[in-house]
């Protein structure tokens, strides 16, 4: 087993209905968790803003061996500018690409085989054509960078990711394990600009690691973001974290293994927690009643 292991990304949304049809109905992914905050993330988990939030974890399966969605949504907040930091995450699932078809979502051809949708607030997802493999369907997830070299190197030497494809000196793809969702950069020939849409990539490694990458960092002078932090979630494993930032300022997060497994176990009352949560929040109805709009991020 590799000491470190893809986890998910973290994707803000305004829009939780529509954001939970497209997970749900069109992807055909499944609520994992689902958990409600009433102030900000220590780690800034849900982004640079201090009110009530919640998380909802999708995924085709349990966090142990799939890769997930991390959707996070402010309750004050209606849209976020989408950047060109994120290119696209692409899932195998022919169900998916049906899916779409039936319920009217748009699909765009963009290869054989290939299809690009959007979620609400203009994530790229695309789309493979072909039957949902027995494992995770997730293939990868690709990251604009500016420096191709310089990027590959800080994922590869400093994180420890292996170089599994080359492609023109435009992209790159890497990976922790053959059998884990991988990591696409490519080059983009300018600046990587995050908009306020900007999402977090997170991975797992031992607990007793998390000191080492953060000194090693501190080693070679690279950003971080929030040093190592025990982040208390209710109930539940308390976890260890600490945020990086690549030569792009793609926000990447460390957590430690043990707890993170225990933390991540499937809530079979996750998808009633969310139409719950949903149903009772009514704060559109709030933002309309008093004739103003939730904040453009």
């Amino acid at each position: 087993m590799p000491l470190r292991r893809a986890l998910h990304f973290v994707f803000k949304v305004g829009d939780r209905s529509k954001t939970a049809t497209f997970y749900r109905d069109v992807l055909g992914m499944k609520i994992l968790r689902h958990e409600e905050f009433e102030e900000g993330c220590k780690a800034t988990c849900n982004g640079p803003y201090d009110g009530k939030w919640s998380k909802t974890m999708v995924g085709f399966g349990p966090e142990d061996d799939y890769f997930a969605a991390e959707l996070t949504y402010n309750y004050g907040v209606g849209e976020y500018r989408l950047g060109n930091d994120f290119l696209g995450l692409t899932l195998q699932s022919s169900q998916a690409v049906s899916n779409a078809k039936r319920l009217g979502w748009p699909l765009t051809e963009v290869g054989k085989a290939l299809y690009l949708a959007e979620a609400p607030g203009g994530y790229r997802f695309y789309l493979v054509d072909k039957e949902q493999p027995p494992n995770d369907p997730v293939q990868k997830v690709c990251l604009a960078v500016s420096d191709l070299q310089k990027s590959t190197h800080y994922w590869s030497s400093l994180l420890g990711m292996k170089v599994i494809e080359r492609h023109e000196e435009k992209t790159v793809l890497m990976g922790f394990a053959d059998t884990q969702c991988k990591l696409e950069l490519h080059d983009i020939g300018g600046t990587v600009d995050h908009g306020t849409a900007f999402g977090r990539i997170a991975f797992s490694c031992p607990r007793e690691k998390l000191a080492d990458l953060e000194a090693l960092m501190i080693k070679e002078n690279q950003k971080i973001l929030t040093p190592l932090v025990s982040l208390d979630t209710p109930g539940k494993a308390t976890v260890e974290v600490v945020i990086l930032a690549d030569p792009d300022a793609h926000e990447i997060c460390f957590v430690g293994d043990e707890a993170f497994r225990q933390l991540s176990q499937m809530d079979p009352s996750g998808n009633a927690l969310l139409d719950k949560a949903m149903a009772e929040d009514k704060s559109d109805d709030w933002f309309a009643k008093h004739n103003k709009q939730k904040a453009s991020a």
